[in-house]
This record gives C-alpha cells, sequence and structure tokens, in this order.
C-alpha cells in the first residue's frame, strides 16, 4: 500500500466513525427532546431532530469532545410550529430548550426560567 492508498483507508474508516457515533447522538437527541416535550406538555412534531452544529470543543476535563447542536419543532396549540434544540456533548444532552422562555440543564436538576 502506498501512502494515498493508506491516506484513503484513515479517512473513509474516519468518515464511518463520525457517521455512526452521530447516528447515535442523533437517537439520543430525539429521545430527550421527546421527553421534554411530553414533560412541557407539547407536541413533539415530525419524530425527529435536524442537525445544525458540529464542532470540536473541550469538556470541563479539557478532553476534546463532538458538540452538536440539533433542532426540534413543537406545538403548543397543534395550529403552529415553534423550534427548540437540544445541544449534545459526545452522547450527553448538555442543554435542552424547549420554550423561548424555558431552558432545561440536565446536569443541574432544575429547571431556568
Amino acid at each position: 500500500m502506498d501512502f494515498y492508498e493508506l491516506l484513503l483507508v484513515f479517512l473513509l474508516a474516519g468518515g464511518a466513525w463520525l457517521w455512526l457515533d452521530s447516528i447515535k447522538a442523533r437517537e439520543i437527541g430525539i429521545q430527550a427532546a421527546q421527553r421534554a416535550c411530553a414533560e412541557g406538555d407539547v407536541q413533539f412534531l415530525d419524530e425527529t431532530v435536524l442537525w445544525c452544529s458540529l464542532k470540536l470543543v473541550r469538556d470541563d476535563e479539557g478532553r476534546l469532545k463532538l458538540r452538536r447542536i440539533y433542532e426540534f419543532e413543537y406545538s403548543e396549540s397543534g395550529n403552529d410550529r415553534r423550534i427548540g434544540s437540544v445541544t449534545m456533548l459526545s452522547h450527553e444532552v448538555e442543554f435542552l430548550q424547549v420554550r423561548p422562555n424555558l431552558y432545561v440543564i440536565p446536569n443541574a436538576n432544575h429547571t431556568l426560567h
């Protein structure tokens, strides 16, 4: 194998890892959005989230992790569509926004208004 073939193999392997890792994070994000909508007494629309952002960031311990932001739509009355978001740090929900004035921070065990 020459250098370019080896580089291609590494790029393909890295792309496959990123794709599989993103699928897992997306599923966790969907479950978090569904749960937040149920608790907020709003309807989770389309049963999915939309990828908006992907960044490489450091966590509290200085390790590099991927931060993904997903948006989803929900309805308060059934006649409207509003946008919420879920921020994932690796495979953990870091921040979830359902209503314009309701923010849920899962690790803090409380809600900010």
